[in-house]
C-alpha cells in the first residue's frame, strides 16, 4: 500500500518524466471510474506534482497563449491500495489507467496515466490539502518533531486516540501524516516497543527524555543518531525509503515488475523459491549436521521423484504445472496391498478390491 515515501517518489517521478513535455487537449477519465470528471481543456499545458503525507497534488498549468484561456487546475490524489503514475505511449496504455493526460503534437504521443488496479484510489478537484491531516513526517519535520512548543503530537497527548495501542495511534493521519502499515511495523521493531502498549504511555516518556547539558553539540548529535526516539524514527525511516527509491522511477513507469520466475513443478522453481526467501548475501553454508533437502526427501522414501530444492516440508506437492499425485497414490496403495504380516485376518493380506 503506498505510504508517505511512495507518494513522495511518485511526485518526483511525475516531475522528472514530464519535464519538457507539453500536454494538450482534454483530460480523459475511464468510464468505469466513479471519480469525478476533470473539467480542464487547454491546447498546451505543463504538469507538475508535489506530495504531502499520503496526498499528491498534480498541477495543470496552461502555457501563455494557450486556448481556450484557462486558469491552472490542481488535483489532489489519494493512492488507496494500488495507485501509481505511469508514462506510456498513447497506443499502448497500461490496464486500469483511470485518468489520462495526453501530450500535444508534434512528436509521438505519450500519456501520463493514473493507474489503480484495485480502484480504491481517488482524486479531488479542490486542489487543497486535506485540512484534518497533521504535518508531513517527511517534509515538515520541524513542525512534527518534539520541540520546545510540543507541537502536534506531544501537546495533544490528551486526545482519546492515544488511549489506543501505539500500533493504532501511529496510523492516525492527524498526528502521523504519511505513516502506514509497514512504516509503523519497522519503527516499533527498531525500538523494541510492544505494538499493543498504550500510546500515551510510550509518548509521555519522550517528555522526560533530556540530553545532558554538559554534552557538546557534536556529542548531542551523535547521541541522537545512535539512539533515536519514536518521533525521530517517524522521520528517518521514511527518509531511508526515499533514499532507496531509485528503482521506483526506472524507465517510464514508477513500479518495476518482478522478474519472471519458473512456475511450480518446473526446473529451477526450488532455487527461485529459496532465493526469494533468503537473499544471497545473507545465506550461510549448511552445517555438517544439517541434512540437505535431497537427503531428507530420500530419507522419507520418496524415491527419485522431481527434486524441489529449498521448499519447506509443508509446501503442497500438488500445484499448477506439477505432475499429478494420482500415479504416486496408486503405487502406494498397491504397495500397501502387497504387504503381509503373516497373521490371519490382517488387513495387509487383503487384495485390492476385496
Amino acid at each position: 500500500m503506498p505510504e508517505g515515501p511512495e507518494l513522495h517518489l511518485a511526485s518526483q517521478f511525475v516531475n522528472e518524466a514530464c519535464r519538457g513535455l507539453v500536454f494538450g487537449g482534454c483530460v480523459e477519465k475511464s468510464p468505469i471510474s466513479r471519480n469525478p470528471e476533470v473539467p480542464f481543456e487547454s491546447s498546451a499545458y505543463y504538469i507538475s506534482a508535489s506530495a504531502r503525507g499520503k496526498e499528491l497534488r498534480l498541477t495543470l498549468s496552461p502555457l501563455p497563449g494557450a486556448q481556450p484561456p484557462q486558469e491552472p487546475l490542481a488535483l489532489i490524489f489519494h493512492f488507496g491500495m494500488s495507485g501509481s503514475f505511469q508514462l506510456a505511449p498513447s497506443n499502448a496504455l497500461p490496464p486500469h489507467a483511470h485518468l489520462r493526460f495526453y501530450t500535444a503534437p508534434p512528436g509521438p504521443q505519450l500519456t501520463l496515466c493514473f493507474v489503480d488496479i484495485r480502484r480504491f484510489g481517488h482524486w479531488e478537484l479542490t486542489g487543497e490539502w486535506q485540512p484534518g491531516r497533521g504535518p508531513c513526517v517527511l517534509l515538515e519535520y520541524e513542525q512534527f518533531r518534539p520541540c520546545p512548543s510540543r507541537e502536534n503530537v506531544l501537546r495533544n497527548l490528551a486526545d482519546k486516540v492515544f488511549d489506543r495501542p501505539i500500533c493504532e495511534a501511529l496510523l492516525d493521519q492527524r498526528f502521523f501524516n504519511g505513516i502506514g502499515n509497514y512504516l509503523r511495523a519497522e519503527i516499533l521493531y527498531r525500538l523494541r516497543i510492544p505494538p499493543f502498549e498504550k500510546a500515551r504511555t510510550v509518548l509521555e516518556a519522550l517528555k522526560q527524555h533530556r540530553l545532558s547539558p554538559k554534552l557538546t553539540l557534536s556529542q548531542k548529535i551523535k547521541a541522537k543518531l545512535q539512539n533515536p526516539d519514536l518521533l525521530e524514527l517517524c522521520h528517518s525511516v521514511p527518509k531511508e525509503v526515499v533514499q532507496l527509491g531509485g528503482s521506483w522511477t526506472s524507465g517510464t513507469q514508477r513500479i518495476i515488475r518482478p522478474q519472471a520466475r519458473p512456475l511450480p513443478g518446473h526446473e529451477g522453481y526450488g532455487e527461485a523459491f529459496l532465493s526469494k526467501q533468503q537473499p544471497s548475501s545473507l545465506r550461510v553454508p549448511a552445517s555438517k549436521t544439517q541434512k540437505s533437502p535431497q537427503s531428507l526427501r530420500k530419507g522419507r522414501g520418496e524415491g527419485e521423484g522431481p527434486t524441489q530444492v529449498g521448499l519447506p516440508e509443508h509446501f503442497p506437492l500438488e500445484m499448477e504445472g506439477a505432475p499429478p499425485n494420482g500415479a504416486f497414490q496408486k503405487e502406494r496403495m498397491a504397495a500397501r496391498a502387497e504387504v503381509t504380516c503373516g497373521k490371519e485376518g490382517c488387513p495387509g493380506n487383503l487384495q485390492p478390491g476385496v
